[in-house]
Protein backbone atom coordinates (compact mmCIF):
# COMPACT_ATOMS: atom_id res chain seq x y z
CA UNK A 1 0.00 0.00 0.00
CA UNK A 2 2.79 2.31 0.32
CA UNK A 3 6.20 3.44 -1.72
CA UNK A 4 8.94 5.16 -0.49
CA UNK A 5 7.11 5.22 2.69
CA UNK A 6 4.17 7.41 1.34
CA UNK A 7 0.61 5.46 0.94
CA UNK A 8 -0.23 5.34 -2.43
CA UNK A 9 -4.26 6.21 -1.62
CA UNK A 10 -3.56 9.38 0.31
CA UNK A 11 -4.10 11.80 -2.31
CA UNK A 12 -2.64 14.88 -0.24
CA UNK A 13 0.25 12.93 0.57
CA UNK A 14 1.04 11.92 -2.89
CA UNK A 15 0.09 15.53 -4.33
CA UNK A 16 2.51 16.77 -1.90
CA UNK A 17 5.67 15.39 -3.59
CA UNK A 18 6.23 17.79 -6.40
CA UNK A 19 9.57 17.76 -8.25
CA UNK A 20 12.05 20.21 -7.53
CA UNK A 21 11.80 21.77 -10.62
CA UNK A 22 8.61 23.32 -11.42
CA UNK A 23 9.19 23.16 -15.32
CA UNK A 24 9.82 19.47 -15.20
CA UNK A 25 6.53 19.30 -13.38
CA UNK A 26 4.80 21.30 -15.81
CA UNK A 27 6.27 19.64 -19.11
CA UNK A 28 5.07 15.81 -17.65
CA UNK A 29 1.67 17.02 -16.84
CA UNK A 30 1.14 18.35 -20.46
CA UNK A 31 2.50 15.31 -22.09
CA UNK A 32 0.46 13.45 -20.39
CA UNK A 33 -2.38 15.16 -21.82
CA UNK A 34 -1.12 15.23 -25.27
CA UNK A 35 -0.96 11.50 -24.82
CA UNK A 36 -4.25 11.30 -23.37
CA UNK A 37 -5.35 12.77 -26.20
CA UNK A 38 -4.13 11.08 -29.00
CA UNK A 39 -5.93 7.87 -27.35
CA UNK A 40 -9.12 9.63 -27.67
CA UNK A 41 -8.92 10.49 -31.11
CA UNK A 42 -6.93 7.52 -32.50
CA UNK A 43 -4.86 5.09 -30.23
CA UNK A 44 -7.03 3.60 -27.84
CA UNK A 45 -10.24 3.99 -27.13
CA UNK A 46 -10.17 1.60 -23.69
CA UNK A 47 -7.47 3.90 -22.71
CA UNK A 48 -9.33 7.12 -23.50
CA UNK A 49 -12.34 5.28 -20.93
CA UNK A 50 -9.67 4.05 -18.37
CA UNK A 51 -8.23 7.11 -17.86
CA UNK A 52 -11.69 9.64 -17.92
CA UNK A 53 -12.55 6.95 -15.39
CA UNK A 54 -9.43 8.13 -13.30
CA UNK A 55 -10.78 10.80 -11.47
CA UNK A 56 -7.07 11.93 -10.27
CA UNK A 57 -4.09 11.81 -12.38
CA UNK A 58 -1.39 13.42 -9.90
CA UNK A 59 2.32 14.40 -11.37
CA UNK A 60 4.26 13.08 -7.74
CA UNK A 61 7.59 11.73 -6.78
CA UNK A 62 5.96 9.14 -4.64
CA UNK A 63 6.43 6.80 -7.69
CA UNK A 64 9.35 6.23 -9.54
CA UNK A 65 8.10 5.44 -12.92
CA UNK A 66 3.56 5.16 -13.34
CA UNK A 67 0.87 3.41 -11.83
CA UNK A 68 -2.72 3.24 -11.68
CA UNK A 69 -4.27 2.80 -8.19
CA UNK A 70 -7.59 1.61 -7.42
CA UNK A 71 -9.11 2.25 -3.81
CA UNK A 72 -11.94 0.42 -1.82
CA UNK A 73 -14.00 4.15 -2.22
CA UNK A 74 -14.17 2.84 -6.15
CA UNK A 75 -11.75 5.60 -7.27
CA UNK A 76 -8.86 5.23 -9.14
CA UNK A 77 -6.11 7.41 -9.96
CA UNK A 78 -3.17 7.94 -12.34
CA UNK A 79 0.13 8.39 -10.33
CA UNK A 80 3.19 9.67 -12.55
CA UNK A 81 7.12 10.71 -12.00
CA UNK A 82 7.49 13.84 -13.56
CA UNK A 83 11.38 13.43 -14.22
CA UNK A 84 10.33 9.87 -15.17
CA UNK A 85 7.43 11.59 -18.35
CA UNK A 86 9.69 14.22 -18.53
CA UNK A 87 12.77 12.29 -19.55
CA UNK A 88 10.47 9.93 -21.76
CA UNK A 89 9.06 12.50 -24.13
CA UNK A 90 5.60 12.49 -26.04
CA UNK A 91 5.76 9.13 -27.85
CA UNK A 92 7.57 6.87 -24.46
CA UNK A 93 5.09 8.60 -22.51
CA UNK A 94 2.00 7.69 -24.80
CA UNK A 95 3.88 4.24 -24.35
CA UNK A 96 4.10 3.99 -20.82
CA UNK A 97 0.32 5.44 -20.41
CA UNK A 98 -1.00 2.44 -23.00
CA UNK A 99 1.31 0.35 -20.84
CA UNK A 100 -0.69 0.94 -17.55
CA UNK A 101 -4.45 1.38 -19.07
CA UNK A 102 -3.96 -2.34 -20.54
CA UNK A 103 -2.55 -3.59 -17.17
CA UNK A 104 -5.63 -2.18 -15.47
CA UNK A 105 -7.68 -4.40 -18.30
CA UNK A 106 -5.41 -7.50 -17.58
CA UNK A 107 -6.54 -7.13 -13.82
CA UNK A 108 -10.35 -7.40 -14.50
CA UNK A 109 -9.78 -9.81 -17.16
CA UNK A 110 -7.27 -12.58 -15.23
CA UNK A 111 -8.86 -11.76 -11.82
CA UNK A 112 -7.62 -15.41 -10.48
CA UNK A 113 -5.68 -14.15 -7.15
CA UNK A 114 -3.17 -17.19 -7.76
CA UNK A 115 -2.09 -16.27 -10.77
CA UNK A 116 -1.91 -13.25 -10.16
CA UNK A 117 0.54 -14.38 -7.71
CA UNK A 118 2.81 -15.84 -9.92
CA UNK A 119 5.97 -14.30 -10.81
CA UNK A 120 6.09 -16.17 -13.64
CA UNK A 121 2.35 -14.88 -14.87
CA UNK A 122 3.62 -11.04 -14.43
CA UNK A 123 6.69 -11.56 -16.51
CA UNK A 124 3.92 -13.21 -19.07
CA UNK A 125 1.99 -9.98 -18.54
CA UNK A 126 4.29 -7.58 -19.35
CA UNK A 127 5.48 -9.64 -22.23
CA UNK A 128 1.66 -9.51 -23.43
CA UNK A 129 1.30 -5.89 -22.42
CA UNK A 130 4.31 -4.64 -24.10
CA UNK A 131 3.92 -6.92 -27.21
CA UNK A 132 0.47 -5.00 -27.58
CA UNK A 133 1.87 -1.84 -27.23
CA UNK A 134 4.65 -1.71 -29.50
CA UNK A 135 2.22 -3.43 -32.52
CA UNK A 136 -0.76 -1.08 -31.48
CA UNK A 137 1.30 2.37 -31.37
CA UNK A 138 4.08 1.36 -33.94
CA UNK A 139 6.51 2.45 -31.82
CA UNK A 140 9.69 0.46 -30.22
CA UNK A 141 9.88 0.24 -26.28
CA UNK A 142 10.72 3.54 -24.73
CA UNK A 143 14.30 5.02 -23.74
CA UNK A 144 15.71 6.83 -21.20
CA UNK A 145 19.40 7.80 -21.42
CA UNK A 146 19.94 5.30 -23.91
CA UNK A 147 18.20 2.26 -21.89
CA UNK A 148 15.20 0.67 -23.08
CA UNK A 149 12.11 1.14 -20.58
CA UNK A 150 10.40 -2.09 -19.97
CA UNK A 151 10.20 -5.62 -20.47
CA UNK A 152 11.43 -6.82 -23.89
CA UNK A 153 8.81 -9.45 -26.13
CA UNK A 154 11.42 -10.47 -28.30
CA UNK A 155 14.16 -10.55 -26.04
CA UNK A 156 12.04 -12.95 -24.13
CA UNK A 157 10.90 -15.01 -26.78
CA UNK A 158 14.41 -15.16 -27.88
CA UNK A 159 15.34 -16.46 -24.18
CA UNK A 160 12.52 -19.19 -24.47
CA UNK A 161 13.75 -20.34 -28.06
CA UNK A 162 17.20 -20.75 -26.80
CA UNK A 163 16.08 -22.05 -23.39
CA UNK A 164 13.82 -24.81 -25.10
CA UNK A 165 16.44 -25.57 -28.23
CA UNK A 166 18.54 -26.96 -24.89
CA UNK A 167 15.97 -29.29 -23.70
CA UNK A 168 15.74 -30.75 -26.85
CA UNK A 169 11.79 -29.28 -26.98
CA UNK A 170 10.10 -27.58 -30.01
CA UNK A 171 9.65 -23.81 -29.83
CA UNK A 172 6.60 -21.80 -30.68
CA UNK A 173 7.62 -18.86 -33.60
CA UNK A 174 6.93 -15.43 -31.97
CA UNK A 175 3.52 -14.86 -33.18
CA UNK A 176 2.08 -18.22 -31.83
CA UNK A 177 4.18 -17.13 -28.43
CA UNK A 178 2.63 -13.93 -27.78
CA UNK A 179 -0.80 -14.86 -29.55
CA UNK A 180 -2.67 -15.19 -26.50
CA UNK A 181 -2.27 -13.90 -22.77
CA UNK A 182 -2.20 -17.39 -21.37
CA UNK A 183 -0.57 -18.59 -23.89
CA UNK A 184 2.58 -16.61 -23.16
CA UNK A 185 2.60 -17.83 -19.59
CA UNK A 186 2.14 -21.18 -20.66
CA UNK A 187 5.20 -21.20 -22.68
CA UNK A 188 6.99 -19.82 -20.27
CA UNK A 189 6.66 -22.78 -17.91
CA UNK A 190 8.10 -24.98 -20.72
CA UNK A 191 11.48 -22.82 -19.32
CA UNK A 192 13.99 -24.52 -17.52
CA UNK A 193 15.16 -21.30 -16.42
CA UNK A 194 12.70 -18.64 -17.04
CA UNK A 195 14.39 -14.89 -16.82
CA UNK A 196 13.92 -13.27 -14.10
CA UNK A 197 13.33 -9.42 -15.12
CA UNK A 198 12.21 -6.63 -13.44
CA UNK A 199 8.61 -5.77 -13.80
CA UNK A 200 6.38 -2.84 -13.02
CA UNK A 201 5.77 -1.12 -9.78
CA UNK A 202 1.83 -2.77 -9.64
CA UNK A 203 3.13 -6.08 -10.37
CA UNK A 204 6.15 -6.06 -7.81
CA UNK A 205 4.97 -7.48 -4.78
CA UNK A 206 2.28 -5.57 -3.77
CA UNK A 207 3.48 -2.04 -3.62
CA UNK A 208 0.77 -0.38 -5.49
CA UNK A 209 -2.94 -0.65 -4.09
CA UNK A 210 -5.78 -2.36 -6.74
CA UNK A 211 -8.74 -2.63 -4.83
CA UNK A 212 -10.35 -5.84 -6.86
CA UNK A 213 -14.20 -4.43 -6.47
CA UNK A 214 -12.62 -1.81 -7.66
CA UNK A 215 -11.05 -2.98 -10.61
CA UNK A 216 -13.90 -5.19 -11.38
CA UNK A 217 -16.08 -2.08 -11.78
CA UNK A 218 -14.31 0.00 -13.49
CA UNK A 219 -13.14 -2.47 -16.24
CA UNK A 220 -16.84 -3.84 -16.76
CA UNK A 221 -17.40 -0.33 -17.37
CA UNK A 222 -14.78 0.36 -19.77
CA UNK A 223 -16.08 -2.83 -21.61
CA UNK A 224 -19.25 -2.23 -21.87
CA UNK A 225 -18.62 1.29 -23.27
CA UNK A 226 -15.73 -0.07 -25.49
CA UNK A 227 -18.71 -2.57 -26.72
CA UNK A 228 -21.24 0.67 -27.67
CA UNK A 229 -19.34 2.58 -29.45
CA UNK A 230 -18.11 -1.15 -31.68
CA UNK A 231 -22.36 -1.06 -31.89
CA UNK A 232 -22.22 2.30 -32.89
CA UNK A 233 -20.04 2.23 -36.13
CA UNK A 234 -16.91 2.73 -33.98
CA UNK A 235 -14.26 0.95 -36.34
CA UNK A 236 -11.29 1.41 -33.57
CA UNK A 237 -13.21 0.54 -30.81
CA UNK A 238 -14.68 -2.59 -32.42
CA UNK A 239 -10.74 -3.49 -33.44
CA UNK A 240 -9.70 -3.23 -30.15
CA UNK A 241 -12.77 -5.25 -28.60
CA UNK A 242 -12.19 -7.43 -30.83
CA UNK A 243 -8.93 -7.95 -30.10
CA UNK A 244 -8.91 -8.03 -26.36
CA UNK A 245 -11.41 -11.00 -26.62
CA UNK A 246 -8.63 -12.79 -28.76
CA UNK A 247 -6.33 -12.55 -26.52
CA UNK A 248 -8.27 -13.80 -24.34
CA UNK A 249 -10.12 -16.76 -26.09
CA UNK A 250 -8.34 -18.89 -24.02
CA UNK A 251 -9.30 -17.60 -20.51
CA UNK A 252 -11.35 -20.28 -19.47
CA UNK A 253 -15.34 -20.10 -18.32
CA UNK A 254 -15.59 -17.15 -16.26
CA UNK A 255 -13.92 -14.93 -19.50
CA UNK A 256 -16.47 -16.33 -22.21
CA UNK A 257 -19.45 -15.77 -19.79
CA UNK A 258 -17.77 -12.23 -19.27
CA UNK A 259 -18.17 -11.61 -23.22
CA UNK A 260 -20.81 -13.19 -24.38
CA UNK A 261 -23.09 -11.33 -21.62
CA UNK A 262 -21.28 -8.00 -23.48
CA UNK A 263 -22.73 -9.22 -26.56
CA UNK A 264 -19.77 -10.25 -28.66
CA UNK A 265 -21.29 -13.00 -30.44
CA UNK A 266 -23.59 -10.41 -31.82
CA UNK A 267 -20.48 -7.94 -32.74
CA UNK A 268 -18.40 -10.90 -34.64
CA UNK A 269 -22.19 -11.78 -36.43
CA UNK A 270 -22.55 -14.47 -34.45
CA UNK A 271 -25.91 -15.59 -32.11
CA UNK A 272 -24.90 -17.67 -29.15
CA UNK A 273 -28.35 -19.15 -28.91
CA UNK A 274 -27.96 -20.27 -25.36
CA UNK A 275 -27.23 -16.82 -24.11
CA UNK A 276 -29.30 -15.35 -21.70
CA UNK A 277 -28.68 -11.95 -22.49
CA UNK A 278 -29.37 -10.40 -25.90
CA UNK A 279 -27.17 -7.67 -27.28
CA UNK A 280 -30.65 -5.99 -28.44
CA UNK A 281 -31.78 -5.68 -25.20
CA UNK A 282 -28.52 -4.03 -23.95
CA UNK A 283 -28.76 -1.76 -26.57
CA UNK A 284 -32.59 -0.74 -26.24
CA UNK A 285 -31.23 -0.10 -22.15
CA UNK A 286 -28.71 2.05 -23.03
CA UNK A 287 -30.63 4.38 -25.78
CA UNK A 288 -33.11 4.74 -23.57
CA UNK A 289 -31.66 5.77 -20.51
CA UNK A 290 -29.80 8.46 -23.21
CA UNK A 291 -33.19 10.13 -23.72
CA UNK A 292 -33.35 11.66 -20.02
CA UNK A 293 -35.69 15.02 -20.27
CA UNK A 294 -33.87 17.73 -18.41
CA UNK A 295 -36.22 19.14 -15.38
CA UNK A 296 -36.18 20.55 -11.28
CA UNK A 297 -35.57 18.15 -8.44
CA UNK A 298 -37.05 19.75 -5.13
CA UNK A 299 -34.65 19.36 -2.59
CA UNK A 300 -34.63 19.93 1.28
CA UNK A 301 -31.90 21.84 2.50
CA UNK A 302 -31.13 20.48 5.64
CA UNK A 303 -29.00 23.79 7.19
CA UNK A 304 -32.01 26.23 5.99
CA UNK A 305 -34.75 24.07 7.11
CA UNK A 306 -33.34 23.98 10.65
CA UNK A 307 -33.02 27.72 10.61
CA UNK A 308 -36.13 28.60 9.76
CA UNK A 309 -37.73 25.79 12.27
CA UNK A 310 -35.87 27.54 14.83
CA UNK A 311 -37.52 30.68 13.76
CA UNK A 312 -41.18 29.11 14.23
CA UNK A 313 -41.30 28.88 10.17
CA UNK A 314 -42.41 25.94 8.23
CA UNK A 315 -38.95 24.43 5.83
CA UNK A 316 -39.61 24.55 2.37
CA UNK A 317 -38.61 22.28 -0.77
CA UNK A 318 -36.19 24.19 -2.84
CA UNK A 319 -36.00 23.28 -6.95
CA UNK A 320 -32.51 22.04 -7.77
CA UNK A 321 -30.61 20.09 -10.72
CA UNK A 322 -32.51 17.64 -12.73
CA UNK A 323 -35.02 15.71 -12.32
CA UNK A 324 -34.46 12.34 -14.16
CA UNK A 325 -38.07 11.14 -15.52
CA UNK A 326 -39.25 9.72 -18.96
CA UNK A 327 -42.62 9.85 -20.43
CA UNK A 328 -42.21 6.51 -22.83
CA UNK A 329 -44.44 5.37 -25.42
CA UNK A 330 -44.26 2.06 -26.25
CA UNK A 331 -46.26 0.55 -29.17
CA UNK A 332 -46.63 -3.33 -30.80
CA UNK A 333 -47.08 -4.23 -34.33
CA UNK A 334 -49.67 -6.78 -34.17
CA UNK A 335 -48.68 -7.93 -37.01
CA UNK A 336 -45.15 -8.64 -36.22
CA UNK A 337 -43.88 -11.49 -34.59
CA UNK A 338 -44.40 -11.01 -30.85
CA UNK A 339 -43.99 -13.51 -28.64
CA UNK A 340 -44.68 -12.94 -24.35
CA UNK A 341 -41.15 -12.66 -23.44
CA UNK A 342 -40.31 -10.07 -25.44
CA UNK A 343 -43.30 -7.90 -23.97
CA UNK A 344 -42.49 -9.19 -20.42
CA UNK A 345 -39.26 -7.89 -21.04
CA UNK A 346 -40.15 -4.14 -22.20
CA UNK A 347 -42.20 -4.07 -19.62
CA UNK A 348 -39.60 -4.84 -16.76
CA UNK A 349 -36.75 -2.53 -18.22
CA UNK A 350 -39.49 0.64 -18.42
CA UNK A 351 -40.58 -0.32 -14.62
CA UNK A 352 -37.34 -0.06 -13.37
CA UNK A 353 -36.41 3.43 -15.06
CA UNK A 354 -37.37 6.03 -11.89
CA UNK A 355 -40.13 8.17 -12.56
CA UNK A 356 -40.91 7.01 -15.88
CA UNK A 357 -44.52 7.16 -17.23
CA UNK A 358 -45.31 4.57 -19.24
CA UNK A 359 -48.51 4.59 -22.52
CA UNK A 360 -49.07 0.83 -24.02
CA UNK A 361 -50.38 0.82 -27.70
CA UNK A 362 -50.73 -1.68 -29.93
CA UNK A 363 -51.30 -1.07 -33.93
CA UNK A 364 -52.02 -2.31 -37.04
CA UNK A 365 -54.17 -0.03 -39.44
CA UNK A 366 -55.16 1.02 -36.57
CA UNK A 367 -54.17 2.47 -33.28
CA UNK A 368 -55.70 0.49 -30.03
CA UNK A 369 -54.79 0.44 -26.24
CA UNK A 370 -52.62 -2.09 -24.40
CA UNK A 371 -51.77 -3.36 -21.26
CA UNK A 372 -49.05 -5.03 -20.15
CA UNK A 373 -50.22 -8.90 -19.60
CA UNK A 374 -53.03 -8.63 -22.51
CA UNK A 375 -51.91 -10.91 -25.43
CA UNK A 376 -51.23 -8.85 -29.08
CA UNK A 377 -54.25 -9.67 -31.48
CA UNK A 378 -53.41 -8.85 -34.68
CA UNK A 379 -56.00 -7.50 -37.35
CA UNK A 380 -55.26 -6.53 -41.26
CA UNK A 381 -52.77 -4.10 -42.83
CA UNK A 382 -49.93 -1.78 -40.87
CA UNK A 383 -49.67 1.82 -41.11
CA UNK A 384 -47.07 3.45 -38.50
CA UNK A 385 -48.96 7.07 -39.33
CA UNK A 386 -51.63 6.17 -36.07
CA UNK A 387 -48.48 6.19 -33.47
CA UNK A 388 -46.91 8.77 -35.01
CA UNK A 389 -50.36 10.77 -35.14
CA UNK A 390 -50.98 9.94 -31.47
CA UNK A 391 -47.50 10.54 -30.20
CA UNK A 392 -47.42 14.05 -31.41
CA UNK A 393 -51.26 14.57 -30.12
CA UNK A 394 -53.17 14.56 -33.01
CA UNK A 395 -54.85 11.60 -32.84
CA UNK A 396 -57.49 10.24 -30.08
CA UNK A 397 -56.96 6.78 -28.79
CA UNK A 398 -60.01 4.94 -26.83
CA UNK A 399 -61.38 8.55 -26.63
CA UNK A 400 -58.41 10.26 -25.19
CA UNK A 401 -55.08 12.04 -26.94
CA UNK A 402 -51.87 11.88 -25.34
CA UNK A 403 -51.45 14.87 -22.91
CA UNK A 404 -47.82 14.18 -22.06
CA UNK A 405 -44.46 15.31 -23.88
CA UNK A 406 -43.28 11.97 -24.73
CA UNK A 407 -39.04 11.52 -24.56
CA UNK A 408 -39.23 8.77 -25.95
CA UNK A 409 -41.07 6.29 -28.38
CA UNK A 410 -40.28 2.66 -28.67
CA UNK A 411 -41.76 1.15 -31.51
CA UNK A 412 -41.88 -3.15 -31.81
CA UNK A 413 -42.78 -3.82 -35.45
CA UNK A 414 -41.48 -5.93 -38.36
CA UNK A 415 -41.20 -3.29 -39.89
CA UNK A 416 -43.16 -3.89 -43.38
CA UNK A 417 -45.00 -0.72 -43.78
CA UNK A 418 -44.86 2.87 -45.15
CA UNK A 419 -42.10 4.58 -43.59
CA UNK A 420 -42.89 7.71 -41.79
CA UNK A 421 -41.18 10.82 -40.74
CA UNK A 422 -42.31 12.10 -36.83
CA UNK A 423 -41.56 15.32 -35.82
CA UNK A 424 -39.07 14.20 -33.46
CA UNK A 425 -36.77 11.46 -35.09
CA UNK A 426 -34.18 11.54 -32.03
CA UNK A 427 -37.48 10.48 -29.52
CA UNK A 428 -38.00 7.39 -31.72
CA UNK A 429 -36.48 3.89 -31.26
CA UNK A 430 -37.32 1.41 -33.61
CA UNK A 431 -37.22 -2.81 -32.27
CA UNK A 432 -37.08 -4.86 -35.47
CA UNK A 433 -38.29 -8.48 -35.79
CA UNK A 434 -37.35 -11.32 -37.14
CA UNK A 435 -37.09 -10.70 -41.17
CA UNK A 436 -38.12 -7.79 -40.71
CA UNK A 437 -37.09 -4.27 -42.49
CA UNK A 438 -34.49 -1.68 -41.14
CA UNK A 439 -35.90 1.39 -42.84
CA UNK A 440 -35.67 3.89 -40.04
CA UNK A 441 -31.79 3.81 -40.10
CA UNK A 442 -31.82 4.93 -43.57
CA UNK A 443 -33.83 7.83 -42.98
CA UNK A 444 -32.39 11.18 -42.74
CA UNK A 445 -31.83 11.45 -40.16
CA UNK A 446 -32.05 8.36 -39.39
CA UNK A 447 -33.63 7.09 -36.46
CA UNK A 448 -32.53 4.72 -33.96
CA UNK A 449 -33.08 1.13 -34.78
CA UNK A 450 -32.21 -2.39 -33.68
CA UNK A 451 -32.78 -6.03 -34.85
CA UNK A 452 -34.31 -8.52 -32.15
CA UNK A 453 -34.37 -11.93 -31.43
CA UNK A 454 -38.11 -13.29 -31.28
CA UNK A 455 -37.64 -16.79 -32.55
CA UNK A 456 -38.67 -19.04 -29.40
CA UNK A 457 -36.01 -21.74 -28.31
Amino acid sequence: MTAGGVDLLDRRAVAALVHPDAQVQARAVRLKEAALLDFGVRDSVAGSWIYAKCRYQIATMAVPTAAVVAGGDGVCALLYNPGFFAALGPSGVKFVLFHEARHLMQRHLHADRELQADPLFRLATEVSVNHVAIRRLGMALPRVDGESVGVDPVAVHDAYRRDLAGQGLAALDYAAFVETDLGVYRELRRMAAPPALAVCLHLDGDGVPLDPETVERVGSAVLESLMRQARAGNAAARAELLELAARTGDAGERVARMWGDLGLGALRGVTQKTRRVEWWRRWLADVLAAKLRPGERLVYPKKLGAVLLALGHEPMLHRRGDERYKTVLIAFDTSASMPDPVVEWLTTLVGQVDGVRAHWLSFDAEVMPFAPGERVLGGGGTSFQGVVDYAEGRLEVAGRRLEDEVDAVIVVTDGHAPPVRPAEPGKWIWLITDGGSTWPERQEPAMACHRVRTAQE
